[in-house]
């Protein structure tokens, strides 16, 4: 079977060569603000930060137990030890340790300067004030040793990084209160049709609910993300022009659904090309083909197709490294994996497919891929049971049962 694709006039433009092209064209933002670091999560660092302190600050206990030096350790014998003070997190022994004596000691508090050794409690016998050690009591053991985690003066958080609560946890342990980020950027979404309606009203004959506006508000979900939601815009030029015109003034990328390939909607082809500088693609990709891809400006443009999962593919595969490089964000690749499918998947020789799958792991840690179900273009239900794409080469003219596939998880998790 030959995918009807493939019997274009123009050749298909690959997946690969269309984020080529896109890539070469985004200018990274590098305005940038001081934010307070609660507030800080998931932006993306305009420079990188470094430790003022060292990581300890100070020598700490690694566990509950006894502190002591190891100059009254001998020979690997039993030794006992005089007890003459605790030392707390937060309240430190203040005394001085001669030889022949040990402290009480708790996890993360500072080491007394005299000991350089902790003993687990349950390893000692005490009797009143007295601290038995066993045999072959193991020295320098459970201390934390000053900027074992990172030195004063070394890197915590490098230019590019997108911030997580690791992240955050790591800089407020440097005593680090606020961060110099990357602005978030502007986007404005909206679809285009006459057959769309208002998720809320009554469908008329002929028209369908507009779900894609709340597909793309989810996948916009990020905190590097500013998004406007400008509706539905009807098939008429006017308006079109107006929407266009209006939101590239205040935005530093449009996103679009439907309508916007070469011979389906005349009105926004001709207003595009009146507006700025605009490709229209198709792609060797399925779902999806079409996609619209240049400036109105000093904004970006992106049109997706009409149908839900081919915007959420093109989205996921065209749009989101384009924002990403946007957004100043160091690059990142998605995790992708071998897995043995239990399905019969049918496919044609012509597009790259990301089929819909749900990934599963046995206990000896094998990855089994299975179909979602329906893989048409509208259907939505398959794709909300997915938790994984099935990525077929184009060349590809299906897979059987018990064959080996590339999967990309749309999550870590599975």
């Amino acid at each position: 079977m030959i995918d009807s694709c493939s019997l274009e006039k123009s050749p298909m433009l690959t997946v690969d060569a269309a984020v080529n092209h896109i890539q070469a064209a985004i200018r990274p933002i590098n305005d940038s603000e001081l934010v307070a670091l609660e507030n800080a999560l998931g932006r993306v660092l305009a420079e990188s930060v470094y430790s003022h302190i060292n990581l300890p600050h100070e020598r700490n206990s690694a566990m509950d137990g006894y502190a002591f030096s190891s100059h009254d350790v001998l020979n690997g014998q039993p030794f006992t030890l005089a007890l003459v003070g605790t030392s707390w997190a937060g309240k430190p022994f203040q005394g001085q340790l001669q030889c022949g004596q040990c402290v009480r000691i708790f996890t993360g508090a500072v080491l007394p300067e005299q000991t350089d050794s902790v003993i687990m409690q349950e390893h000692i016998q005490r009797k009143a004030d007295h601290i038995h050690f066993p045999a072959n009591t193991k020295i320098q053991q459970n201390v934390r040793a000053v900027g074992e985690d990172v030195p004063q003066g070394s890197l915590l958080c490098v230019q590019g990084k997108k911030l997580t609560a690791v992240d955050l946890a790591l800089l407020a342990s440097a005593g680090i209160n606020t961060v110099n980020v990357l602005r978030a950027i502007n986007i404005a979404i909206f679809s285009t049709g006459d057959e769309l309606a208002a998720v809320g009203h009554p469908l008329k004959t002929g028209q369908i609910y507009d779900s894609n506006r709340y597909l793309l508000t989810g996948l916009l979900n990020d905190p590097c993300y500013n998004v406007t939601d400008l509706g539905v815009i009807a098939d008429n030029k006017p308006a079109l022009t107006d929407a266009f015109t209006t939101a590239a003034k205040n935005h530093d990328v449009i996103i679009s659904t439907g309508g916007a390939s070469v011979g389906d909607a005349d009105y926004v082809k001709e207003v595009l090309t009146e507006c700025g500088q605009i490709n229209f693609w198709k792609l060797a990709i399925k779902p999806g083909k079409p996609l619209t891809f240049g400036t109105i400006g000093a904004c970006y443009f992106f049109g997706l197709p009409g149908n839900p999962v081919s915007a959420q593919v093109t989205f996921q595969k065209i749009v989101a490294p384009a924002l990403q490089q946007l957004t100043g964000a160091a690059m990142t690749q998605s995790l992708q994996l071998t897995a043995i499918c239990t399905s019969l998947l049918k496919k044609s020789a012509g597009r790259q497919e990301f089929q819909r799958g749900i990934l599963t792991q046995n206990e000896h840690g094998k990855f089994f891929v299975s179909s979602a179900g329906q893989q048409g273009s509208n259907i939505l239900s398959a794709l909300s049971l997915a938790n994984c794409y099935i990525i077929l080469p184009s060349e590809c003219q299906g897979v059987e049962v018990g064959d080996k596939v590339l999967v990309e998880p749309f999550s870590v998790a599975i």
